[in-house]
């Protein structure tokens, strides 16, 4: 016999998540972050073709693209300060667009690395104003946005190598995937600029003077160190994939392109997955199963010769690699709820380094030992990964 203790009353049931209108405009303007970003990787090869770079020259350009990355990410909580997060979410989307824009109708390449330099400068700021909102919006159900969050970007990333072999094969080029970004973004922002962002939470004086809020624990330093190491996990195949299909796969350049699609679908299961399942379970053991997948499938991707294989190990590496950032970045925002904008500054500021390096460093290896013998960077960062997970749960524990 059920008595009236035993049900919980409206008081103490926990309020259900509620995506109300900002929430699907930071999700809408994130997927737009992940295409623009991740457009570099499969345009790559025709861009290297095109301006006859090697493989470290062609790295430049996403090195550069990191390194604004970076840049806001030691800027961004203090632009908000001053101007509020309005300006850094339509501006930063703006000047994404803009750096793009450059890209694809420079021919210089000292100005298409200008370009891709102010693509990172723009998406620094809109991606560190999109993750503080959230967090600052959601409370104690933020792991709940940032991981949905991320399922959307996955989505829009598919996109990204699709449109690039598509457009290529019918004869529009691959410039017109890049300037399909630009254009969807100018009109979001003549229909949505208007929509409130929110704002720093309040905090009281004595919250504001306290040393507590004014530095991030350890552990949060280690999952910004498992943020860094998943990036150029990540990274490093998003970006070089396309070039191992086709000179390690016997893969045409279209093909290639078009076929590193499935990693990003791999990603984009991986994180619906991985935004069920973040209700129920921990982060960090989250993040351990996700390190296990990308285990398996990197082997098979890397040493087997058969394509089809290859490609198979492709889509189980993106299954694991997919959370490696939504989770990592969950468990950090927990680690200090009261400091989301510090705290999403400088995760934005450790994903950009990752990606400021991780490329560059393989594709430096490359161009002297062969791309084949450079991917062996990819199971030293996964370990890494792996070993900063473990202290962080140490520390939690």
């Amino acid at each position: 016999m059920l008595h009236s203790s035993d049900i919980a009353s409206p008081e103490t049931r926990p309020a259900p998540y509620q995506r109300d209108r900002f929430t699907w405009v930071a999700y809408g303007a994130l997927g737009y972050y992940s295409y623009m970003a991740v457009i570099l990787g499969p345009a790559m090869p025709f861009l290297r073709a095109e301006h006859n770079l090697n493989y470290t020259e062609g790295s430049l350009h996403v090195s550069l693209f990191a390194l604004g990355v970076v840049i806001s990410g030691l800027l961004a909580d203090r632009f908000a300060r001053w101007f509020g997060r309005r300006l850094n979410f339509w501006g930063g989307a703006l000047g994404m667009g803009l750096g793009a824009i450059l890209l694809i109708t420079t021919e210089p390449t000292i100005l298409t690395l200008s370009g891709t330099f102010l693509m990172g400068l723009g998406g620094g700021l809109l991606l560190v104003t999109i993750q503080a909102s959230l967090s600052d919006r959601h409370g104690d159900k933020r792991a709940v946005a940032l991981t949905e969050s991320n399922v959307i970007a996955s989505l829009c990333a598919i996109l990204a190598p699709l449109l690039i072999g598509g457009f290529q094969s019918i004869g529009l080029g691959w410039r017109s995937a890049i300037g399909l970004g630009v254009g969807l973004i100018v009109l979001a922002f003549v229909f949505f600029r208007r929509e409130p962002i929110p704002e720093k939470l309040t905090l009281t004086l004595n919250e504001e003077n306290s040393p507590l809020l004014n530095k991030l624990p350890l552990v949060f330093w280690f999952y910004w160190a498992a943020i860094f190491f998943g990036v150029c996990c990540e990274i490093c195949i998003s970006f070089w994939s396309t070039d191992y299909l086709k000179t390690n796969g016997g893969l045409s350049e279209t093909s290639a392109a078009s076929f590193i699609s499935l990693f990003f679908i791999a990603m984009a299961i991986g994180r619906i997955g991985g935004s069920y399942l973040v209700r129920h379970f921990e982060s960090s053991l989250l993040l351990l199963i996700a390190i296990a997948i990308a285990g398996v499938g990197f082997p098979v991707f890397w040493l087997v010769a058969d394509p089809t294989l290859k490609i198979a190990g492709l889509f189980v590496l993106g299954l694991g690699i997919a959370n490696f950032f939504p989770l990592g970045l969950a468990a950090a925002t927990g680690a200090a709820p009261r400091q989301a904008g510090m705290v999403s500054s400088r995760i934005a500021l450790g994903a950009g380094a990752g990606v400021l390096g991780a490329p560059l460093a393989l594709g430096w290896i490359a161009d002297r030992v062969g791309l084949t013998i450079a991917f062996g960077i990819f199971p030293v960062f996964l370990v890494l990964v792996l070993t900063v997970i473990l202290a962080a749960r140490s520390s939690e524990r």
